[in-house]
Parts: structure tokens; C-alpha cells; sequence
């Protein structure tokens, strides 16, 4: 017998972390590679956390997280997404997004459930749902669909066993968004299959229509499902707080209860400093997150074309930070494309296998850095096309 447990032994590697540990080897190196904004926290967010250590916020808070926090997630979903939820029961503090998705994961799967979930898709959805001895079921989402999730796909692969489905509009890695009468269509699906809808939203700000609705739409933000639905949610991307490690579920009382559980024995409690930043960020972040979405849409706007010129077919995303290259024309694997490109032109963006089998033939680049390193970048890649004849 192994003193291993087999389900975690056959676990792989994050395909991003495994990549970037060669990264961090090599010197000036360009990275379109980690999901991280480059802006450093606002201050006055900062500021929140200073001032709650000065305070003496030392110590545990409600293993649901504290009032003045839930009860501005409460106030902030309903203003930004017509999505109401009783801040004493329905909401629930955790260290990141991470954290919640697996939970929700593990209070609702029983051995040999399945979960739906798209490809190409954020790293942990297949390892989350198989440590929790669920069943992954992929749907493949297309270049061709510009990578939106379909009900026609997803009517293909449920099936009596399907629990839930799990999704990420904005998309990492791909940008791709859903309108709202798409949402709907999806949370039809669900109620005609019986299963339970878990919405990773931790991009929902960085939106790049403009004007901006003044409400934007969430898988939350439908009422009549709201028994259905678990909002997934975090600070790390829109408010730049990655360090804060802090997230929140929103949803049924039944399913935040049981997720409540499962934290309060593994984790206790999301760090408090984190949670006073977090109140602050949610009350009066409003021109930080507007001011980074519009660098980020003006980065987006820089290369998209560029890339397109370069033979590289690349959609416009409408949401996220996040550029998904179609590089089969080349006659490159990804893996093989993003390792020449790192080690012989300093470039470093992510081979589109490490977010599932589905996206082999792509590649993931990162345009949250500064305009400077981008400009760099694009020259680079270019020199790339042009010496290897590309594509």
C-alpha cells in the first residue's frame, strides 16, 4: 500500500506554477504569464488594514466572517448586480476564491457525482472536483463560438449523475463573457436538469463594454433561480488584492451553511486585517476598480490587433485580462511555442494545455503589465514570426 492517497498522488501539477518555476530562473524575461493585476492595492485599501492592526485586530473573527463585511458584499451585490442576499445567512468570508469554489465543491458532491465544467478553463476546476471524489466532466468550449459556453453542449454531456455545473464568465483563460439573455439560457438548463450552478465571477468588474450598465449582469442577479445559484467571488483580481487572499460565496442559506462548515474546520476564519480592507474596497472602491478596467481595455485594445497582424488569430475579449492565441497554424505545440519564445526571445506566456486538453493549440498571454513591457513584448514575438517564418 502507497502512503500516498491514490486520488492526490495522480494529481498533476498546476501547468501555470510548473511553467513559471522555469521562469523565475531566467533574467529579463517579459511575463504575459501569471493572472495578476500589476497595480499595487489602492491605498485607502491598504490604509483599512493598517488601521484595523493599529485597532488591535488581532484576533478570530465569525467563521462566517465579520458583520461589517458581509453586510457590504450584501449592499455591493445588490448594487452592482441587482442580486439580493441576507448578509447573516446567505454570505460567507473565505481566504479567496479558491477557497469558496472548493468548498462549494465538497458541501455538495457526493462519491460518483459529477460536475459539469468548461475547458479551457482555470487550473483547479478538474483537481477541486475529483479531491472532493466527484466525477469531471468536461464540456469543450471553441475558438469558433469566440469560447462561450453553450446549452447545446451542455445538453450533450448531462446526465443523471450531474450535480452541478461550474463556470467562469469572464473567462480565464480565454475573456470570453455572456450576455445576459445567455446566462438565462444556462440557468434554464440547470432547472430543467436539477442541478445546482456554481458562478465563478472574480472577473465580473473587469467588463469592457462601454458605456458600463449600471447594473452588471451575474448569475445572481436572476431571482426566480437564486435557490439554484452559488456566486463565487473575490478581491484578487478587480481591487488588485491578490496578498489579501480574501473571497466570499453568495447563496442558498442551506449550501453557505454547509460550506460554513467544512471552513470552520479546515481554515476557522479569513484573516481579519484582510476583511477590514475588504469593506473598505467594497464601499468605496468604485473609481480604483473603473480607473484599473480602463488601463486594462486600453492594453487590450493595443494587442489584440497586433497579434491578429502577426498571424496569430486572437478574439477581442470582452472581459477578464487575458489574450487566448490560436497558434496551430504554426506547426508549433504550445508547449513548444511558449518554451522557444521564453528562451530565445524572453517572452513568457502560458501553453493552453495547462487549462485542460481543450486547449492544446492555444496560448495564454497576460496583459495585466504595463504598456512599456507589452510594446516590448509584441516586438518580440514579432521577431519570433518573422526568423521562424510564422505561422
Amino acid at each position: 500500500m502507497g502512503r500516498l492517497a491514490p486520488h492526490v498522488e495522480s494529481l498533476p501539477k498546476s501547468g501555470i506554477r510548473k511553467f513559471f518555476d522555469i521562469v523565475a530562473q531566467s533574467k529579463d524575461v517579459i511575463s504575459l504569464g501569471v493572472g495578476e493585476p500589476d497595480f499595487d492595492t489602492p491605498w485607502h485599501i491598504s490604509r483599512a488594514a493598517v488601521t484595523c492592526l493599529e485597532n488591535g485586530g488581532t484576533h478570530y473573527t465569525s467563521n462566517f466572517g465579520t458583520p461589517q463585511l458581509r453586510q457590504s458584499i450584501s449592499r455591493y451585490m445588490e448594487r452592482r448586480f441587482a442580486a439580493k442576499y441576507d448578509w447573516t445567512g446567505e454570505i460567507l468570508v473565505t481566504v479567496g476564491v479558491s477557497e469558496a469554489i472548493d468548498l462549494a465543491i465538497r458541501a455538495l458532491v457526493a462519491p460518483g457525482d459529477e460536475i459539469l465544467y468548461h475547458e479551457p478553463c482555470f487550473v483547479s476546476y478538474n483537481a477541486a472536483i475529483r479531491l472532493a471524489h466527484g466525477v469531471p466532466v468536461k464540456v469543450e468550449t471553441r475558438f469558433e463560438d469566440e469560447f462561450k459556453l453553450t446549452v447545446e453542449a451542455l445538453e450533450r454531456a448531462v446526465t443523471p449523475k450531474t450535480k452541478a455545473l461550474l463556470l467562469n464568465f469572464p473567462c480565464n483563460p480565454t475573456g470570453a463573457t455572456l450576455s445576459p439573455d445567455e446566462v438565462l439560457a444556462i440557468l434554464r438548463f440547470a432547472e430543467r436538469h436539477d442541478i445546482i450552478v456554481l458562478a465563478d465571477e472574480v472577473y465580473a468588474e473587469l467588463c469592457y463594454e462601454d458605456p458600463l450598465p449600471e447594473t452588471l449582469c451575474s448569475f445572481g442577479s436572476f431571482p426566480e433561480f437564486r435557490n439554484r445559484v452559488v456566486v463565487l467571488n473575490g478581491f484578487s483580481k478587480a481591487w488588485a488584492m491578490t496578498g489579501y487572499r480574501l473571497g466570499y460565496a453568495c447563496g442558498p442559506a442551506d449550501i453557505i451553511d454547509a460550506m460554513m462548515k467544512i471552513h470552520q474546520y479546515g481554515i476557522m476564519s479569513a484573516p481579519t486585517l484582510a476583511q477590514a480592507a475588504g469593506v473598505e474596497a467594497m464601499d468605496f472602491g468604485d473609481k480604483d476598480v473603473e480607473r484599473m478596467r480602463r488601463e486594462y481595455k486600453k492594453r487590450r485594445d493595443f494587442m489584440v490587433p497586433r497579434l491578429n497582424e502577426l498571424g496569430l488569430k486572437t478574439h477581442m475579449p470582452k472581459g477578464a485580462f487575458y489574450l487566448f492565441s490560436d497558434i496551430r497554424s504554426t506547426g508549433f505545440t504550445s508547449e513548444d511555442f511558449a518554451m522557444t519564445l521564453l528562451k530565445d526571445y524572453q517572452v513568457a506566456c502560458v501553453p493552453g494545455e495547462a487549462f485542460g486538453e481543450c486547449g492544446r493549440g492555444f496560448v495564454r498571454m497576460s496583459y495585466a503589465t504595463s504598456m512599456e513591457k507589452l510594446g516590448a513584448a509584441i516586438g518580440l514575438i514579432g521577431r519570433f514570426c518573422k526568423e521562424r517564418s510564422l505561422p
